[in-house]
């Protein structure tokens, strides 16, 4: 069974889900600037007009009446009790599932304890811990309203669902409704080594170390956990400044063009390369790239987390390569760059991988731009089908 994340409503492909969006993009606006409530007025003087008995100026009140009553549901909806509980829920169940987590990737939980429990006890009442607590996270986020929470849980999930078959193999199994269900005997029987290689705090890249970044952006402060959805508060409604990735989109491009790469005369006549100012854009590329992901990781729009997974996937499959130019990918997936090393590099060989590494990069930067300067917090909601109800994107392959 494979969790179907990307569905027909989902990132990629739903017409209504991006008609929605926009629509919503729409009604908000139209309420901030006035234009919903003229809309309502000519709505309502176009039926007084029609009728003889609408005349009167009691009228005319009563229909400025509903028109406002209108604007507040709008602008304010109703939360049910179901959605607080819900809203409520979710934020216990993130601390305590950052517990679990946290319990999973420390060295003692597989160790024997001296006259106590085995390390095979301890994984298990850990493991069973955490299957309990990610449940609990998940049914709650599918009726929450906490967008800059539902985002990150639906991240999770997605997470979760790349991970299946390491899951599995060492009994912990994905379920259709998208919760864990854990075969204790299997676990028991699953060799160590395995589970804490999959829930490893020391590889960013692992499972256990992604889900612990999830969880911690989604346990951020919230204007309110039984309230509505955080839209109009959210700190991504605050055009961000040096997000650094419309710059690393302009390197991106910069280090896969031909243009960087002519060569020119040395004053022997010799043609060759201009390395300092190739070396000038692969040194902006690496501050740019790291200054997007410094600010942008704790967005709490779903466009944006997406397309840095996309890029952060992207770099980690190509460790050898930068690797080979002087770049280094650092245990938090930031890079650095080692100039003599670049220096001596190939420079046919550094042009070739950043024609597809670059526009990678740049290709996603643009998205990850977008998303944080269109104030997109819609796009942080998240359906009860497990899918991210934001405008479709092309798809990403994600190697070379």
């Amino acid at each position: 069974m494979s969790f179907n994340f990307w569905n027909s409503s989902s990132l990629y492909g739903s017409n209504n889900g991006s008609t929605n969006l926009y629509s919503l993009f729409s009604e908000r606006n139209a309420i901030k600037n006035g234009t919903y409530k003229k809309l309502l007025k000519s709505y309502y003087s176009s039926l007084g007009e029609a009728s003889d008995s609408e005349t009167s100026s009691g009228s005319r009140r009563g229909s400025n009446n509903i028109i406002d009553k209108l604007l507040r549901e709008k602008m304010y909806p109703t939360v049910s009790e179901e959605t607080q509980k819900a809203n409520s829920d979710l934020t216990s169940g993130i601390g305590s599932l950052k517990s679990s987590v946290s319990t999973l990737q420390s060295e003692k939980t597989f160790e024997d304890t001296e006259n106590g429990s085995t390390a095979a006890e301890k994984v298990v009442s850990a493991m069973k811990s955490y299957v309990a607590n990610y449940n609990d996270v998940v049914t709650a986020s599918k009726s929450s309203t906490l967008t800059n929470k539902t985002a990150y849980v639906a991240n999770m999930m997605s997470t979760t669902s790349k991970f299946e078959k390491e899951l599995g193999e060492i009994g912990v199994m994905l379920k259709k409704d998208s919760t864990l269900q854990l075969d204790e005997t299997k676990l028991k029987g699953a060799d160590l080594s395995k589970v804490q290689k999959l829930f490893s705090a020391d590889n960013i890249q692992s499972y256990g170390s992604t889900i612990a970044s999830r969880i911690k952006f989604a346990g951020g402060s919230s204007n309110t956990t039984t309230g509505s959805t955080n839209n109009s508060t959210s700190t991504d409604d605050k055009k961000p400044t040096g997000s650094g990735a419309a710059a690393l989109k302009t390197d991106g491009e910069a280090l896969a063009s031909s243009e960087l790469y002519a060569k020119t005369k040395d004053k022997d006549g010799n043609e060759t390369y201009d390395i300092s100012k190739i070396l000038s854009t692969a040194k902006s590329f690496v501050s740019n790239y790291n200054t997007m992901f410094d600010k942008a990781e704790s967005s709490t729009n779903s466009g944006v987390l997406s397309n840095l997974s996309y890029i952060r996937e992207r770099t980690a499959n190509n460790t050898k390569a930068l690797k080979e130019f002087g770049f280094t990918v650092d245990k938090k997936g930031r890079l650095s760059l080692d100039e003599e090393t670049f220096k001596k590099a190939d420079m046919d060989k550094v042009h070739d991988f950043f024609k597809s590494y670059g526009s990678y990069v740049a290709s996603n930067a643009s998205r990850v731009d977008y998303y944080m300067n269109t104030k997109a917090n819609a796009a942080s909601g998240y359906t009860s089908k497990a899918s991210y109800n934001i405008p479709p994107v092309s798809d990403y392959s994600t190697s070379i």
